[in-house]
């Protein structure tokens, strides 16, 4: 009977026949040939869904409920089959606990028992699933265990071959580099899996920290290699449950097995411990690094979709607290993630509709007020017409392309009003940029600038490179550090900004020299004689003129404060008490009103503040 059977197979399969019709006469072959046994076969896609090919003694309404099932440890025998890539015998259907989700469409049909077996390719990979139901409560017969083995065979052929007639067709689910599910097989995945017990699933997104930079440093090739390696390592910790690349650098896995489920930061710790190896990547020893949210089913999820959004929402929260780290989602984490999505989601739409733009705020000698540069500030412009300052969308900076695009559209803004400013004759020194710690870890910034300004032929000793403690120090990155000693090195300068709000002390500047210090406003506002951020101030201004550093006050809201700082010798401030930041326009008219290259003398005598510009436009 087997032999019988194998020609007829073999010699179907030869002749090209669809799948269906081939696995059909397999499946009603042995139905005749075993009386009281129904045969089903069905197939595994990459992305763990099950989809049935045959089952002539099933009804249709039964087969339909097989349709997209995900395989999982408590899948029936098929779908369990399937994920642990071994045979699964079941008994008793009505008190197997794998079968409590599933028994009763088949317990109806009047079957008892199930056995299924694995259809595996010569790797391994498991292809389908070859299964006999039973009326009684019984397991296999030594007769039926060997069919079993040779249709399996026959099977794996059969499904072997029709992968490789349909393989441009799957190629819309898979992605091409790694060999992983892609979004859309992920998006398929996700719709199928079960919400109806807590705790059943979870996900892990991974984000990949250092892709860009390796990009940008080593080329594509070196960051293809990368991405291979990760999907490889982290398929190798979580088989037999399933990863998906999801995006460039983005990486989601669906775990299923109750011991993973039952301790998510220990699966989390061992996909860190697996990317933390050195890794040889077209000719580069690459460290990855990644940053890992996770999510569990939980009651409160009404869909699958809940637990994506809390996975992104705790990779969110693990990038906040320090890439490299793994964050598992809890309720609290929502609403401010879901605000931060919002801000970011809203400053991209600002970038693509044009309404990113820069102010201008006025740096002055404190003795004569005249003007000896600009810092460009970003500002958002709502559609209402509403201009919003960048504290109201900060957080849209720790995403890394948001971020990124910034200081692009500032550069290009900047390099635009510099250049009608120098056409113009205006006494323009130098105007501060704020840089952020993603446009350090592009490792691009120079040919950035160099770009940007060169395309409207402005010198970069116009240029200033504005970098906050949080970014300069902050996380004792060395990637900075090497940054700001490079940019030093082509010519440009560097002001620290913010000083002596987070973790930056003068020590530091030993090793990562800057040529301005930007003292914060939280001690300018508390500037009085007596009081403790005099003495600090002054100490400051002292030791900074001994290592040639200029220092500049920041916030200077009143006379006072102005007049305290020049008896201690600092002479640059910029402050609300000159102008706050200002569109291009007034900023045009302050330095052509009151830019340094005016007579010094003339300006000892004035004391101006940007209402008596507005006043000046509006008279003429």
């Amino acid at each position: 009977m087997v032999l019988q059977l194998q020609n007829i197979i073999l010699e179907m399969i030869a002749k090209g026949e669809a799948l269906e019709a081939t696995t059909d006469r397999l499946c009603r072959e042995i139905e005749l040939h075993l009386p009281g046994v129904w045969c089903s076969v069905l197939r595994v896609e990459r992305n763990g869904l099950l989809y049935p090919l045959a089952g002539p003694s099933f009804p249709d309404a039964y087969t339909a409920l097989l349709e997209g099932l995900m395989i999982g440890p408590q899948v029936g025998s098929c779908g369990s089959a399937a994920y642990l890539g071994a045979g699964v015998a079941v008994t008793d259907i009505a008190s197997d606990p794998r079968w409590v989700d599933f028994k009763d469409p088949v317990l109806a049909l009047g079957l008892r028992a199930c056995w299924s077996s694995p259809i595996q390719a010569a790797d391994g990979t498991v292809l389908g699933t070859f299964a006999f139901y039973f009326p009684e409560k019984r397991g296999p017969t030594p007769r039926e265990r060997k069919v079993v083995a040779s249709c399996a065979s026959l099977c794996a052929i059969a499904l072997e071959r029709h992968q490789r007639v349909i393989e441009r067709e799957r190629r819309a689910f898979v992605d091409v580099l790694t060999d992983l599910p892609n979004r859309a097989g992920f998006d398929g995945a996700l719709e199928r899996l079960p919400c109806a017990e807590p705790g059943a699933w979870a996900l892990l997104a991974l984000d990949l920290d250092n892709l860009k930079t390796i990009n940008d440093t080593f080329g594509h090739a070196t960051g293809d290699a990368l991405l291979q390696t990760i999907a490889s390592r982290v398929s190798d910790i979580v088989a037999p449950d399933r990863v998906f690349r999801v995006g460039g650098d983005e990486f989601v896995v669906i775990l299923q097995g109750a011991e993973a489920i039952g301790d998510i930061e220990r699966v989390a710790q061992r996909i860190r411990e697996a990317l933390a190896v050195p890794a040889e990547c077209s000719g580069h020893m690459i460290l990855p690094r990644a940053t890992i949210g996770g999510a569990v089913l939980s009651p409160e999820d009404a869909d699958a979709t809940s637990v994506r959004d809390h996975a992104d929402y705790a990779l969110y929260d693990a990038k906040d607290n320090g890439r490299g780290g793994f964050v598992l989602y809890s309720p609290g984490i929502g609403s401010a993630i879901e605000t931060r999505i919002e801000v970011i989601r809203d400053v991209g739409a600002a970038l693509r509709e044009g309404r990113i733009d820069a102010f201008y705020q006025p740096i002055v000698r404190l003795e004569t007020r005249e003007i000896v540069g600009l810092e460009a500030l970003c500002r958002l412009r709502k559609p209402s017409g509403e201009i919003v300052s960048a504290a109201a969308f900060h957080h849209a900076t720790s995403d890394v392309g948001i971020a990124s695009q910034l200081t692009e559209r500032m550069m290009a803004i900047v390099a635009a009003d510099a250049r009608s400013w120098l056409a113009q004759g205006l006494p323009l020194q130098h105007v501060g940029i704020n840089i952020t710690s993603a446009d350090f870890h592009s490792g691009t910034l120079y040919a950035r600038l160099e770009a940007a300004f060169g395309r409207e032929n402005v010198p970069l000793k116009h240029i200033i490179l504005e970098v906050t403690e949080s970014v300069y120090l902050g996380q004792r990155d060395p990637v900075v550090a090497r940054e700001i000693k490079a940019l030093r090195d082509h010519g440009l300068r560097v002001a620290l900004d913010d000083f002596g709000t987070g973790f930056a002390s003068l020590t530091h500047l030993l090793t990562v020299p800057v040529d301005i210090i930007k003292i914060d406003k939280t001690f300018i506002d508390r500037l009085a004689k007596g009081d403790p951020s005099l003495a600090i101030v002054e100490g400051l201004v002292d030791i900074a003129r001994k290592l040639d550093i200029w220092i500049i006050a920041e916030g200077i809201e009143g006379e006072a404060q102005a007049s305290l700082l020049t008896d201690i010798g600092c002479t640059l401030g910029q402050g609300y008490l000159f102008s706050p930041a200002v569109p291009r326009e007034i900023a045009s008219d302050l330095l052509r009103h009151f830019g340094q290259s005016l007579d010094g003398e003339l300006r000892k005598q004035m004391r101006w503040r940007t209402s008596d510009i507005a006043v000046r436009r509006a008279a003429s």
